[in-house]
């Protein structure tokens, strides 16, 4: 996207021409301070609601939209998701990991401060999905259920393209012991994203990759990830587990979104 305004990351499989936009924006260009700087549009976290509220203008204007077109969820870890016909009142988002939408001029936003973003596009049928791809939801389809639902509206599967932004990489995602086992009950292709940990019966999981592999297996058009470490890249990109790690009790949600265009 051009112009002045906050950072993004855009990823050709979803270069649609002129049928949508995207954008998985960065932590740059907003007016948030202190451990929230910059661009912070997560109400769910202890910034001032107003510097959020600027923030998310400010990415919505990316795609000259008014602020009250962007919609984002309450999300809980799931595989939960809506349908998108109209934005909602403030406060009054739904519980939901992953929305889908025929609606021009909405933009439908996922915040990530570790977990995937993934955005969607059948640009020839006119409809998008976003989703929210924590381990949990992962897991549990949050993937599937949004590629189901945008096919419920009129797209296709081998016409979907999905974007996978930036998210915590294999090398920064220690997990327990528990994790493969967990993750091998429901689906036997998993132990591929997991490799041993420096630390002694712990591994090192590939959130990103396990996405792309439940993706690849609807046999939708394409795939692409970003390639990017929200823990590693202080400068570019929030993250709960530095936040953790550096004890700051709180942290920054980054935005990801994509549009129809009218």
């Amino acid at each position: 996207m051009a112009g002045d305004g906050p950072g993004t990351i855009t990823l050709g499989a979803l270069d649609c021409g002129n049928a949508t936009r995207h954008a998985f924006f960065t932590r740059e260009g907003g007016v948030s301070g202190g451990i929230f700087a910059s661009l912070n549009c997560g109400f769910g976290s202890r910034d001032d609601p107003d510097n959020v509220m600027r923030n998310r203008a400010l990415a919505t204007a990316q795609f000259g939209l008014a602020p009250d077109r962007l919609v984002t969820c309450h999300q809980i870890h799931s595989a939960d998701i809506v349908t998108v016909e109209r934005p909602w009142p403030a406060g009054e988002a739904p519980r939901a990991d992953g929305m889908v939408t025929r609606t021009p001029g909405i933009a439908i936003g996922v915040l990530a401060a570790d977990c995937a973003p993934v955005l969607l596009a059948d640009p020839e049928a006119g409809v998008i999905g976003a989703a929210h791809g924590g381990w949990r939801g992962a897991l549990s389809g949050v993937a599937e259920a949004t590629v189901a639902g945008m096919v419920a509206l009129g797209a296709r599967r081998d016409r979907v393209r999905a974007g996978i932004g930036p998210c915590i990489a294999q090398q920064s995602y220690e997990v327990g012991p528990e994790f493969p086992g967990v993750f091998a009950a429901v689906d036997s292709g998993s132990g591929a994203f997991f490799v041993a940990a420096p630390r002694a019966g712990h591994f090192l999981f590939d959130l990103s990759g396990y996405l792309a592999h439940r993706l690849a297996r609807l046999g939708i058009a394409a795939v692409e990830r970003a390639d990017c470490d929200t823990v590693a890249d202080h400068e570019r990109f929030f993250s709960y587990r530095r936040a953790c790690l550096r004890g700051e009790g709180d942290y920054g949600r980054g935005l990801a979104a994509i549009s129809l265009i009218g």
